[in-house]
């Protein structure tokens, strides 16, 4: 299939499926007219990229769990390697978000400060 029908299916965009590729997590064959063609089991690799995406792992997080894109991942037990990038991350995640929080709460206060009229 040609890359907009494998967007399609999948529910990205070409331009997502060209940057998978940059990072080698996806391959493609070239036909005659140079488009870019994909085989059936792509369809699988990108549900399974964008399902750690979406849970909060970066492209370069992804590429640990290379060998396991073409199955059912998210059935699959967890690795060793895998668990540890998703712990890493998701330490990072929380980091930012404590991060996020604390500035939420300095900005609360300060509208609350100027609201009773005192310098912010």
């Amino acid at each position: 299939m040609r890359i907009g029908e494998l967007a399609r299916r999948t529910g990205t965009t070409a331009r997502a499926l060209r940057h998978y590729e940059q990072a080698g997590l996806l391959t493609s064959e070239r036909a005659p007219n140079g488009y870019r063609v994909y085989d059936a089991a792509a369809e699988v690799r990108v549900g399974n990229i964008r399902y750690l995406l979406d849970a909060g792992l970066t492209l370069e997080d992804v590429g640990f769990f290379a060998p396991c894109l073409d199955g059912d991942l998210a059935a699959a037990p967890p690795s060793p390697e895998g668990l540890r990038v998703a712990e890493q991350r998701l330490a990072v995640l929380e980091a930012r978000i404590a991060a996020q929080v604390a500035a939420r709460d300095r900005l609360r206060e300060a509208l609350r400060g100027a609201a009773a009229g005192v310098a912010v």
